[in-house]
């Protein structure tokens, strides 16, 4: 089976095929296919890869492209992983919505919305061209905003292409180890979009175990959320709230937080990836552990900001392992193997949430088989989560809307109306500002 990455000279390549060279069964990938438009960053991950490989029997064979259609070509599976604009367009990012006084996190507010416009281009050519070259692949989207990204792409793809993402995992897997059981054992009522969900009930052996977790304050505030959100906020809402809303509800705490920073999280990893990508370029260098220190430290830092706003300390052990490549590699095994299992998955809505389209991308359990991505019924949102998701969904319409139209008006329309941004004039000088150091803007006209 072949797979191909797009976006193969990124930094978390390794945790995917780290993943892949555990996977002993049948139907498993046997080739991998790198796509980039770096050449370097290409060779650098390549290195990293035959060094994991170098004492595992039958490892995948590794082959890198800088030619988009060659990659994709005979592809079974494409992960899409890119990033346009690099991490230098991440820090343009947050820097031009700081300076307005706005969040400009990658895919919360008005920077995942800058993101959104200069990636959703680039994602429908990506879509297009499997339609044409790979028309039975499936198309796994790592790409952020994922929700926005996958949604986009679906307009072509149907649902063959499903996004991803490791933060309602992580979440089901903290609450699950908190309250002593198997997470593996434990279904989690997940709802939402990506980066914008609660978990409001969660299962062990048919019986919800999340009233127990939020009826007792000492458990409650000794993991993750506990500590971020706080004992009492989780409490009035009845809920488990994705780690990404801390950006909501504490937005003017977030926002001065990024302000005070030395870096912000985008110049810091552009910074940290340069250094280990010039590391490795040394033939010297073991890049295996260059790539395992630099990975330790990534983690370490995630979200630093929003734990020190909150006194959340440093972030747990068990929290530092990541957890997307486990997510696309059981979703990929599910498709290609019929091996049926659920997962909390990027998908169209159908009629799941009643207060959305059929075709809105939404991110909720999933039930995967051969078929793909089956969404499972939920129950309603409470009034406080419609809200704010049909807001967000409605923003990210107008950023779609603007990157097929091009139209600078349509874009202002998306930035006035997020909830982190409400401000017409706020939206346009954001506007101006992106335009002016985003060369993949200039279709704004």
């Amino acid at each position: 089976m072949r797979l191909t990455i797009l976006g193969g000279g990124g930094f978390r390549v390794p945790l995917v095929y780290g993943a892949l060279l555990g996977d002993r069964g049948e139907g498993r990938v046997t080739e991998v296919v790198l796509h980039d438009l770096d050449g370097r960053r290409l060779s650098a991950v390549t290195r990293v890869l035959a060094e994991q490989a170098a004492r595992v029997p039958d490892a995948p064979a590794v082959t890198a492209t800088t030619d988009l259609d060659e990659a994709l070509r005979g592809a079974d599976f494409v992960f899409s992983a890119i990033r346009v604009g690099g991490l230098e367009g991440r820090a343009n990012d947050e820097r031009v919505a700081l300076a307005e006084g706005v969040l400009g996190q990658e895919t919360v507010g008005a920077g995942g919305i800058a993101y959104g416009l200069r990636t959703v281009p680039v994602a429908v050519d990506i879509a297009r061209r499997v339609a044409r070259l790979a028309p039975e692949a499936w198309v796994i989207n790592f790409t952020n905003p994922a929700g926005l990204v996958t949604e986009a792409m679906s307009r072509h793809l149907g649902d063959r292409v499903i996004g991803i993402c490791d933060s309602p995992v992580g979440l089901g897997r903290r609450i699950a180890r908190v309250l002593g059981a198997n997470p593996n054992e434990a279904w989690i009522d997940y709802v939402g979009l990506n980066h914008l969900g609660w978990v409001r009930g969660l299962k062990i052996a048919g019986r919800d175990e999340l009233p127990r977790l939020l009826a007792d304050p000492d458990l409650l505030g000794s993991f993750e959320e506990g500590k971020l959100f706080g004992v009492d906020w989780l409490q009035s809402l009845g809920a488990i709230p994705n780690e990404y809303l801390h950006y909501y509800y504490f937005n003017r705490e977030a926002v001065r937080a990024y302000q005070q920073a030395e870096k912000t999280r985008g110049a810091f990893l552009a910074d940290q990836q340069a250094h280990f990508y010039d590391e490795v370029g040394d033939p010297g260098v073991k890049a295996l552990d260059a790539w395992d220190r630099t990975r330790a430290e990534r983690e370490a830092t995630y979200m630093s900001e929003n734990r020190e706003t909150a006194g959340a300390g440093e972030r747990d052990a068990d929290d530092l392992s990541g957890g997307y490549e486990k997510v696309a590699l059981a979703l990929m095994r599910a498709i290609a193997r019929d091996e049926r299992t659920t997962l909390i998955l990027n998908v169209r809505n159908r009629r799941t949430l009643s207060v959305l389209d059929d075709d809105a991308v939404i991110e909720v359990p999933c039930l995967v088989d051969a078929n793909g991505a089956h969404p499972v019924a939920v129950a309603p949102l409470p009034g406080h989560a419609t809200g704010l998701v049909c807001s967000v969904k409605a923003v990210e319409r107008e950023v779609l809307a603007a990157a097929e139209s091009g139209a600078r008006t349509t874009a202002v329309k998306a930035f006035a109306l997020h909830p982190l941004v409400d401000s017409v004039g706020v939206a346009r000088r954001l506007v101006e500002g992106y335009t002016a150091v985003h060369p993949g803007l200039a279709y704004l006209k």
